[in-house]
């Protein structure tokens, strides 16, 4: 399991990953970012595909500030671990907040309560934020519990939002970072089915708010192909033989009822055929343990 260190005050960076298309919004997060009562140690920005301007030059920054420039995108697993390589070879940080670049933090204590959180729980691995838009709503797919639960309920879960979230870089250096190939979609689900299994704890602090524009992820053009794709690597990776079946028939089941058109259904098998056909890259299964913990925790890994 490898041994954690006593943490009294956990060592903060934040990881921002952008395509440029955003200057504004990114520029709004950075200000956000400044004004925590708690500031971070480093904040790394990564261009995944583009050339970002001198943030440091223009913007009053806490910390040392770190930009990596990539030749292409990476998508959005990719580039995070751009960022998070980036960290390992900067070498004196223990936790890092990866924040999308249209979001904000509103309250000032955000990092405050991160750093305090993760010093208070050396088991702690994962801490997912409440994501909410500018007028104070938590889209459904945001809130990380099976039904319709209350996005104020916090407490202990199985899956994280990938907005908003904080990670202990220990845990990372055991489990691995993010699965770069899925490129878009089930990333989240992937790296907290991992942790999970090497019993890292994963909490939902809704006290922890991103404000981020209402979206959809439908919008992106490619979404129904990888979304399917995607969803057959997760499962090929991290079930064990016997609910592999299980987990497709539900989650097929639930998209024939979903998905109105044509074009999506056409798109989604096609993602489907793909993610059977094509390698998943590694194989490791999680414990049966492990199965019926996500089960005691409300969300069993066929849903």
């Amino acid at each position: 399991m490898g041994l954690v260190r006593d943490m009294v005050e956990p060592r903060i960076a934040v990881a921002v990953v952008t395509m440029g298309n955003r200057p504004a919004e990114v520029d709004a997060l950075l200000e956000s970012v400044a004004k925590q009562d708690v500031p971070p140690t480093r904040i790394v920005i990564v261009g995944n595909g583009c050339r970002l301007p001198d943030f440091a030059g223009r913007l009053a920054l806490p910390g040392e500030v770190t930009v990596v420039e990539t030749d292409e995108n990476l998508g959005c697993p990719g580039g995070r671990n751009v960022a998070l390589a980036r960290l390992r070879e900067l070498g004196d940080v223990d936790v890092v907040v990866e924040l999308d670049d249209d979001g904000l933090l509103v309250d000032p204590d955000v990092l405050r309560r991160v750093r305090d959180l993760f010093a208070a729980d050396p088991r702690l691995g994962i801490v997912g934020f409440r994501i909410a838009d500018e007028n104070g709503e938590t889209q459904r797919r945001h809130v990380p519990r099976a039904g319709n639960a209350d996005p104020m309920d916090g407490g202990y879960v199985t899956g994280f939002l990938g907005g908003g979230h904080a990670f202990r870089m220990a845990m990372l250096d055991e489990i691995g970072d993010w699965p770069a190939r899925f490129f878009f979609a089930h990333e989240e689900t992937d790296l907290a089915w991992r942790a999970a299994d090497a019993d890292w704890k994963i909490l939902y602090a809704p006290e922890l708010l991103l404000q981020h524009p209402k979206t959809s992820p439908a919008r992106h053009a490619i979404y129904y192909r990888v979304n399917a794709r995607n969803r057959v690597w997760l499962v090929r990776r991290r079930l064990p033989l016997l609910l592999i079946p299980v987990h497709l028939a539900v989650w097929t089941a639930v998209t024939l009822l979903r998905i109105r058109s044509f074009g999506g259904l056409r798109a989604w098998f096609g993602g489907f055929l793909e993610g059977m056909r094509v390698s998943a890259g590694e194989r490791r299964p999680m414990r049966w343990r492990t199965v019926w913990r996500l089960t005691r925790l409300g969300r069993p890994p066929v849903i």
